[in-house]
């Protein structure tokens, strides 16, 4: 298949600015430390949301305690969350104490730390208790307005609940990042009392959350996606795996389920990408053009002349 000028410096310039997107997206990721994809998986809607839900990091328990639904009274739940949010500080201590042992005196402080956040985490779950039992009563009504055949046939009934589940997601997380705000200040106490270098060891000690991990790999797929489609480096196999990305990000908005994010950019992404994986190799390839007798995979051979 004979190539004109035109068309391959089109196919170069696409290549690159796709290229150049995802390259500059994933680099934004890996430098915020911030960043994290927990409000792109919470958002998500339709039959993948729960799939996208469950790397979200919980503080303690709360999917099996308050978050869940069992026969327990508020107060029983409420407390059984307290001990596992509880158990999560003793658990990071151990872990802390294993790359930087403390003395006596220092294990003592830390245990009476603990015991103060748990005084304060009780407090706080007392004066939001009304709260809790309304949000209570509430899962319970979504769950029951879920299991009605109208809230899967009827448009405006499957906006209704996703709504909910959405506002009861906020309400969930706001507790929980109040829980998480009394643990940071716990661990802002730990570290006040070590060395600058003892500090950095502990917080290695503590093993990340699964979402971190998959936030990282995202981050570094992106950024090696984008440099090898930049440089035109095994473009077909690079842009298949933009492809697969792009359909991840579609999947967790099905434009058929009602409420649904736009993702017209991400599809017209995803048409370049499949443009660049399929169309006859050629000088628009970058350096698999030059480099394509090197190529394991045959990938840049039969290039047009």
């Amino acid at each position: 298949m004979r190539t004109t000028l035109l068309a391959v410096v089109a196919l170069a310039v696409l290549r690159i600015v796709v290229g150049l997107h995802f390259f500059l997206e994933g680099l934004s990721h890996l430098r915020d430390p911030s960043w994290s994809s927990a409000g792109f998986r919470k958002a998500a809607v339709g039959p993948l949301a729960d799939f996208y839900r469950s790397s979200l990091p919980e503080v303690g328990d709360w999917a099996v305690t308050l978050g869940g639904r069992d026969r327990r009274s508020v107060a029983e739940a409420a407390a059984a969350w307290q001990e596992s949010v509880v158990q999560s500080w003793r658990d990071m201590l151990a872990a802390r104490s294993k790359a930087v042992p403390l003395d006596s005196a220092a294990r003592e402080a830390a245990e009476a730390g603990i015991a103060g956040a748990s005084k304060e985490l009780a407090s706080y779950l007392e004066e939001i208790g009304p709260d809790l039992d309304d949000y209570r009563m509430q899962v319970d009504r979504l769950d029951a307005q879920a299991r009605q055949p109208s809230a899967r046939e009827v448009p405006f009934e499957r906006k209704r609940v996703a709504d909910k589940r959405r506002e009861l997601a906020a309400m969930a997380s706001g507790w929980q990042a109040d829980a998480a705000a009394i643990g940071e200040k716990l661990v802002a106490a730990w570290d006040g009392a070590l060395a600058p270098a003892d500090r950095i060891r502990a917080a290695a000690a503590v093993p990340p959350t699964s979402l971190w991990k998959a936030d990282r790999f995202v981050s570094w797929a992106l950024v090696a996606i984008g440099g090898c489609l930049v440089l035109g480096i095994l473009v077909p196999f690079n842009a298949i795996g933009g492809v697969f990305f792009l359909a991840s990000v579609i999947a967790s908005q099905p434009f058929w389920v009602t409420g649904a994010q736009s993702t017209y950019d991400q599809w017209v992404e995803l048409a370049a990408l499949l443009v660049l994986a399929t169309m006859p190799s050629g000088g628009w390839r970058g350096l698999d053009y030059f480099l394509r007798s090197w190529c394991p995979l045959g990938c840049s051979r039969g290039i047009a002349r």
